[in-house]
């Protein structure tokens, strides 16, 4: 099974920016598609970006022109620019790995913004 170590979390301030980063253990291209996902206290997961395997992109409309996914195929490592922050993005972030629409989740990385 695919390994998937996200890194680049921090604590920044509203207005700053992060960029996040997901390292599978496999061939990214092996992937159906990748995408970011993330955890906030006291509600569900909430998905963030999609990356298909031939590049086509979505994004949920709450992060929209804010936050940007890309890959590095050569290093197997998907991102996540996180810009101008805010407060309510204050969570844990996960990417994933989707093959025939099942997902397999990272660890997450906590992002912290303070206000």
């Amino acid at each position: 099974q695919v390994q998937l170590v996200e890194s680049g979390g921090g604590v920044v301030q509203t207005g700053g920016s992060l960029t996040l980063s997901c390292k599978a253990s496999e061939n990214i291209l092996s992937a159906d598609a990748m995408g970011w996902a993330r955890d906030a206290p006291g509600k569900q997961r909430e998905w963030l970006a999609h990356m298909s395997r031939l590049g086509v992109i979505q994004y949920a409309d709450a992060i929209k022109g804010r936050f940007t996914i890309t890959r590095d195929n050569a290093k197997d490592t998907v991102y996540l620019h996180l810009n101008n922050l805010k407060p309510e993005d204050t969570a844990a972030y996960l990417c994933y790995w989707q093959v025939l629409s099942k997902n397999t989740w990272g660890q997450g990385t906590q992002v912290t913004v303070s206000s």
